[in-house]
């Protein structure tokens, strides 16, 4: 599995998911807004936690900038409604169970936890303009701080 290399300045990829209620939701509908597009490994993990509720906070001043925020994982819409839920999330799930858009976006690939490596999700984050192009991309996020970074930046290309 060769990793994929976005380019900043060039369109992002597009992709059409489900979100939470099973309804498809594609990038092209967010035309005309700023899309922080982020992945994430697992719903209810701690971590993965913490960075939803960091987008949800910070939600209404993101807005402001005339940005949405979708977070993709494996998980099916089922799990999404229950994360949603169970923490209040204002922001938009799409569940990507054949990992084909996080594929795309090289968010799936090789990781190493406590000395093991296994193939899984790469925590990422894509800020894409209003015209669909990739304006900046964090590799690999550190969920502390993260929606505030994100903002920062957003609020630089506004």
């Amino acid at each position: 599995m060769a990793a994929t290399k976005l380019v900043i300045g060039k369109k992002a990829p597009e992709f059409c998911l489900p979100d939470m209620n099973g309804k498809d939701v594609c990038l092209k509908d967010y035309k005309g807004k700023n899309v922080i597009l982020y992945f994430y490994p697992k719903d209810n993990s701690p971590s993965c936690t913490t960075e939803a509720i960091g987008f949800t906070n910070i939600l209404p001043e993101l807005l402001e900038l005339n940005a949405e925020v979708i977070g993709i994982s494996p998980d099916n819409p089922e799990s999404h409604k229950k994360f949603i839920e169970k923490k209040n999330l204002k922001i938009t799930l799409l569940s990507d169970e054949d990992n084909e858009v996080l594929e795309k976006y090289g968010a799936w690939g090789m990781k190493k936890f406590r000395g093991k490596s296994y193939i899984g999700v790469i925590r990422s984050t894509y800020l894409i303009n209003k015209d669909g192009i990739i304006e900046y991309h964090w590799p690999k996020v550190s969920v502390k701080g993260h929606s505030e970074d994100v903002k920062e930046k957003l609020s630089e290309i506004e």
